[in-house]
């Protein structure tokens, strides 16, 4: 499918303000990036850079003042996720040197904490594709997802405690039972066509079978229509601005997601 995202940002600043943006998709195996824009009010000079995870990451300074973001993009992806039922586990000593990072431990997803949980909800699932089926299956059940949560960002283990969160907490509790178990997990930050409430979405991916498939524990069934923008350890990696110096949360934050009639 072809969707037009669009994500609008605001900010009243006191002074100027290092940012540092992380709000343009990259090409891939999974997307086509067709037609993007991305404006800056008022203009300013940008520095772009790719990080340790191959996120498209600029650099600005904002002035005083109203400071606006626009970006809008043309991309072309999946209708349904892949899934592969019964896709074995890797064991470690065969994973690729790129993907060892992601067993490890991080801030929000202490994966030390989850062992002997992760081997309960698996209890009896084949190794592999099907334990982070069931883990994903059992987060859907068991923690309720909650758009309005006002509880900050949470550790996995915060998360497991209230069973409740946003989207996010929820794939910080995934990661962590991945892990725990020796199987690669990331965060994936993007867009998501058809989200209620419409918003930045995030969900996480596990490596089994040779490759990183998708689980959303927010959703009931296989959908695709996403569109990433970063990947990380935890959102700590994948946040879509960070700005330094005198807070300033933004005044204005617009997110779309349309399905296009046809290829842009």
């Amino acid at each position: 499918m072809w969707l037009r995202t669009a994500c609008k940002l605001a900010f009243t600043l006191d002074g100027p303000t290092p940012f540092i943006l992380m709000l343009r998709a990259r090409s891939g195996a999974q997307q086509w990036v067709a037609r993007e824009s991305y404006t800056l009010t008022p203009s300013v000079p940008v520095v772009e850079f790719t990080d340790m995870y191959g996120n498209l990451c600029q650099r600005v300074v904002a002035p005083a003042g109203e400071f606006s973001i626009e970006t809008s993009a043309d991309v072309m992806t999946a209708d349904e996720i892949d899934v592969a039922p019964g896709a074995p586990f890797d064991a470690v000593q065969h994973l690729p040197d790129a993907v060892l990072t992601f067993l490890l431990s991080s801030r929000y997803c202490e994966s030390e904490q989850f062992t002997t949980m992760a081997n309960e909800i698996v209890a009896d699932v084949a190794p592999g594709y099907d334990q982070v089926a069931a883990i994903s299956d059992w987060i859907r059940r068991e923690v309720r997802f909650d758009p309005n949560t006002l509880y900050g960002q949470m550790t996995a283990t915060e998360v497991n405690l209230r069973r409740e969160g946003v989207c996010r907490d929820l794939a910080h509790l995934g990661i962590a039972l991945c892990r725990s178990l020796c199987i690669p997990a990331r965060m994936v930050v993007g867009y998501l066509h058809e989200l209620v409430p419409m918003d930045q979405h995030a969900w996480f991916e596990a490596w089994v079978g040779g490759r990183w498939y998708t689980f959303d524990p927010t959703q009931d069934t296989a959908r695709g229509g996403r569109v990433t923008l970063a990947y990380g350890h935890d959102a700590a990696d994948v946040a879509i601005f960070n700005q330094f110096g005198p807070a300033s949360p933004p005044v204005l934050m617009q997110v779309s997601v349309e399905l296009l009639d046809a290829p842009a």
